[in-house]
């Protein structure tokens, strides 16, 4: 049942919006004359990099700034009424009732020591004095809206026996519970997989429409918001710079930043060499250290001196409904159709010689069957299931899979982390499989290297960021006296394009895309012919993603490098690998190059991946496939091909051999192999999951 307004304007309207900080020293201005609304029924994205204020809106209108933010100047109303007039009972109500938000980490919003029906009972108890009895039958009712299995199993859970995928539909059940006017959704699907978000997105895009709800969308990713806003509202320092509906923004963008942002995202069909990442220049200015007149100036291609820092700049209609507006005071004089300035275009590396082969790769580990008392039986948790493949010099393989699938256990097993079950792991000729990475000798160890999806963690934060790289040339045995391995740091930080002065400074100095530098400089400190790379620039916004991506594929041409790429961001894979290897609960389902894996025939996981993948892009369109159910436990993996329990191609296979045994690996036209017991003739009747305009 919908809930029915009394006021038929906005349900939300802030306008004029100024936020700012206090601290002893002084006032930081997080967000200035910041206007949106968001009518009923209406799903309005929130874009921009981190800093730009998103967070800190919503945390606005949930009056949340904690004791140093506070409103300074502008409006929140809801439903017509100024939130500032209202007395804390009924902003309490309105919280609890009206408005609801869901938080990018599931298990902050969740009692790790409540059973998941209790949590969601409180709710209609506590706002609306329901009975025990109304209240599990609501909580019943939302938990099958999510879409979860077993209902009633679930409410007789704790949160930490359910998947993140599962958290963050219970939080989502939670929200919905009181059927809220206004969801805020504050990066609701950053910690999760793909094909988890796509789920997730659908989910959230149904309930809106039954419920009604309206929705205040926040996220860095544009694909995201072209599949579930009506509108959207890009922020760039704390200010609105553009908003307009998402055609009007995607296919006829007003203002610079908004371009810069597409420029630095891989889009079907981009090349590496031919037309490379165009990274936003410069870096995000702080909040005390803004410029004068456009924010954006010192990073914008079309800056005039004199005119772009000069006073204020108002937010102008570009169309004559009124309906799209930019910050810019050129959208009128700037050709926004013309092409893109190529960088510098590169020759294709040719790949060399194979420097690592592994053959049949086991990894399996042994746990408690109660690993809470590890009493009782034991299990084994097959992790990887005889891997085989082959990577030469110079050429960029991309392993992607869900989480669970074995990817990071791999990479573990090859940096000598871990040791192998089985198989073989041949590097440079050599067996390494057996030998843990205490007894590797130096030119092992320093020829695999590895750079970590947080570079926050990696660092030493009471370690200078030169150190850190000495450190990393004194192990490699680099350099002869402490002269030598100073300049080999330089030239390193020279490498990954830091300024030298960066050497003298700590980790807490750098913004996080300067620190995954010094992550990748730590790597090619002892020249590593292999870099497993595990989610290189998933932490990061996606002007920082184009130059990282573009470092790293500039030091793979100088050094010859072979680059490992682990990711579920299947955009970045078709934008930067060579070859592209799928992993599912242990097994490699698919293997072979970029434009195989990426046409069909594919695996029918494969397929499901790539419909999962939101595409900022408006001329394209997508075969819809949303996977059911979660990827089981390598702990208890189902009979037969490890992908039956959620395969929509099952049907078509005779004789229940997708339940009885695991598909032999087949090989197609060119060394592309896909683990399936799909016919020929079926696998030929697939079509392309991604459409250009132009097909």
């Amino acid at each position: 049942m919908n809930k029915q307004p009394e006021y038929d304007g906005p349900v939300l309207e802030i306008e004029k919006l100024s936020i700012s900080f206090f601290t002893r020293l002084h006032e930081i201005p997080a967000v200035m004359d910041f206007s949106v609304s968001v009518a009923p029924g209406e799903a309005v994205g929130l874009v921009g990099e981190s800093g730009c204020g998103k967070s800190t809106v919503a945390l606005g209108v949930m009056r949340d700034l904690g004791k140093n933010g506070s409103i300074v100047g502008g409006s929140i109303k809801f439903k017509g009424r100024d939130m500032a007039d209202m007395d804390d009972a009924e902003l309490r109500h309105i919280r609890g009732n009206e408005i609801a938000m869901i938080y990018q980490e599931p298990m902050a919003s969740l009692n790790p020591a409540m059973k998941i029906g209790q949590q969601l009972m409180e709710v209609p108890m506590l706002h609306d004095g329901a009975s025990k009895e109304d209240a599990y039958a609501r909580a019943l009712e939302v938990v099958t809206d999510v879409k979860l299995p077993d209902p009633e199993r679930m409410l007789q859970s704790y949160p930490h026996q359910l998947s993140g995928g599962q958290q963050q539909r219970i939080v989502i059940a939670m929200a919905l519970m009181s059927k809220p006017s206004l969801l805020i959704l504050d990066e609701p699907t950053t910690a999760l997989d793909v094909t988890v978000e796509a789920a997730v997105v659908e989910l959230v895009k149904d309930l809106g429409k039954k419920y009604g709800t309206s929705m205040l969308f926040i996220s860095h990713n544009l694909g995201l918001v072209l599949e579930t806003c009506d509108r959207l509202c890009v922020m760039y320092s704390g200010e609105a710079v553009e908003r307009g509906s998402i055609s009007e923004v995607f296919d006829e963008m007003q203002h610079p930043y908004t371009q810069a942002l597409f420029r630095s995202i891989p889009l079907p069909g981009a090349d590496k060499n031919a037309r490379p990442l165009v990274a936003i220049p410069g870096n995000f200015p702080l909040p005390h250290e803004r410029p004068n007149g456009c924010n954006f100036g010192p990073r914008c291609d079309y800056f005039e001196e004199g005119r772009c820092d000069q006073g204020y700049i108002m937010m102008d209609p570009t169309n004559e409904a009124g309906t799209h507006e930019s910050r810019c005071l050129k959208f009128k004089e700037i050709d926004w159709n013309a092409p893109i300035v190529a960088g510098n275009q590169t020759e294709k590396a040719k790949p060399g010689k194979v420097v690592l082969k592994m053959e049949n790769l086991k990894k399996y580990y042994e746990v408690a069957a109660n690993a809470l008392f590890s009493g009782g039986d034991k299990k084994v948790v097959k992790a990887n299931e005889t891997l085989s493949f082959e990577a030469r010099e110079s050429e960029t393989l991309a392993i992607v899979g869900e989480s669970g699938c074995g990817k990071s256990t791999f990479a573990k097993v090859l940096m000598g982390l871990e040791t192998a079950t089985d198989g073989k792991i041949i590097l440079n000729g050599n067996e390494i499989q057996d030998t843990p990475i205490e007894d590797r000798d130096t030119e092992t160890i320093s020829s695999v290297q590895m750079v970590f999806q947080n570079p926050f963690d990696t660092l030493n934060p009471s370690m200078t960021v030169g150190r850190q790289i000495i450190r990393a040339l004194e192990i490699f045995d680099i350099g002869n006296n402490d002269h030598e391995r100073r300049e080999r740091m330089l030239k390193l930080l020279d490498l990954v394009k830091l300024p030298r002065a960066f050497a003298d400074r700590m980790p807490r100095q750098l913004s996080g895309g300067q620190k995954q530098r010094v992550g990748i400089a730590r790597a090619f400190a002892g020249d590593a012919q292999i870099v497993v790379a595990d989610e290189p620039v998933s932490a990061l916004d996606v002007s920082v993603q184009a130059a990282v991506t573009d470092l790293l594929m500039e030091i793979q041409r100088e050094n010859k490098t072979t680059l490992l790429f682990i990711s579920h961001d299947l955009s970045i894979v078709r934008y930067l690998s060579d070859r592209v290897m799928v992993m599912y609960l242990g097994h490699v389902v698919e293997l072979g190059t970029t434009d195989q894996v990426f046409q069909p025939p594919y695996h029918p996981y494969t397929e499901a991946l790539l419909s999962a993948v939101p595409i900022a892009d408006t001329s394209i369109t997508k075969e819809h496939i949303v996977l059911e159910g979660d990827i089981p436990s390598a702990m208890n993996p189902p009979s037969g091909c490890p992908f039956q329990t959620r395969c929509r191609w099952k049907s078509e296979v005779p004789g229940g051999l997708c339940d009885k045994e695991v598909p032999p690996m087949r090989m197609f036209d060119g060394k592309h192999q896909i683990k399936c017991h799909l016919a020929d003739d079926v696998l030929a009747r697939m079509g392309p999951v991604i459409k250009m305009a132009a097909e």
